[in-house]
């Protein structure tokens, strides 16, 4: 492993284990999805192996996986449709605390766990903080909606490409049973409203803009050494 791999491994260790830390005896937290939530779902066990009790929702399939090889208990939201805590990774995160989420194409449960819960806590390496959202916006369409869909996000001014497997021949496929389609943008100077126009189009499920969380969004920015904590407080108007 060169250096850069090696401080970014750190990085996201010391984000994701910082975020364990937070959380406290008979909490439902919800489980994001992604490397560094793995980190995360690592120091939890260790944890409840010394005796912590919680509940966990996960938002995939992988993260359901990866919490039962840890021997982290899981629930639903239709156990627990309040949630203490949710803990997720982002593709990008701005001054504002707009986020791009969806590399893993888990955004839609995502975004369900993050609505319900009280605390949303974002764990991230220092590269993920950007001045603009960039990012190509990962959005979750209905198969059977797929052409019109794109046509009307073409219509919105980005250029929408249907995500293919690696490992498989054709699109892929969310554990929804949906496609995920990432859409290019010029710019996204204003992205709570791009993520209500993209709402507003029939077929689409959810997009991977995060705009509506940031007065319960606490950002973990994760160092080798120290994490950088950011809250809705330190956003200035």
């Amino acid at each position: 492993m060169d250096e850069k791999a090696r401080a970014l491994t750190a990085a996201k260790s010391a984000a994701g284990f910082h975020a364990a830390d937070m959380v406290e005896d008979d909490m439902v937290i919800g489980l994001g999805t992604g490397s560094t939530v793995f980190y995360m779902i690592e120091r939890l066990s260790g944890r409840i192996r010394d005796g912590l009790k919680v509940s966990g929702i996960p938002t995939s399939y992988q993260t359901a996986m990866r919490a039962r090889e840890y021997g982290i208990p899981l629930t639903t939201l239709d156990d627990y449709p309040v949630v203490d805590l949710a803990i997720d990774g982002a593709d990008e995160v701005d001054p504002f605390l707009n986020l791009i989420k969806g590399r893993g194409a888990a955004m839609t449960r995502e975004k369900c766990v993050a609505a319900a819960a009280f605390r949303f806590i974002v764990v991230v390496d220092e590269q993920k903080i950007v001045p603009q959202l960039s990012a190509p916006v990962p959005v979750e369409i209905l198969p059977f909606a797929l052409t019109p869909a794109l046509a009307q996000l073409r219509g919105l001014g980005c250029r929408p490409v249907v995500r293919e497997g690696i490992k498989k021949d054709g699109p892929v496929i969310t554990d929804n049973g949906n496609f995920i389609v990432d859409c290019s943008f010029a710019e996204i100077a204003k992205p709570l409203e791009v993520e209500d126009a993209i709402d507003r189009i029939p077929g689409i499920v959810e997009s991977g803009l995060f705009c509506e969380f940031a007065d319960k969004t606490t950002v973990i920015v994760g160092h080798e050494k120290k994490c950088r904590i950011i809250n809705s407080t330190d956003i200035v108007p």
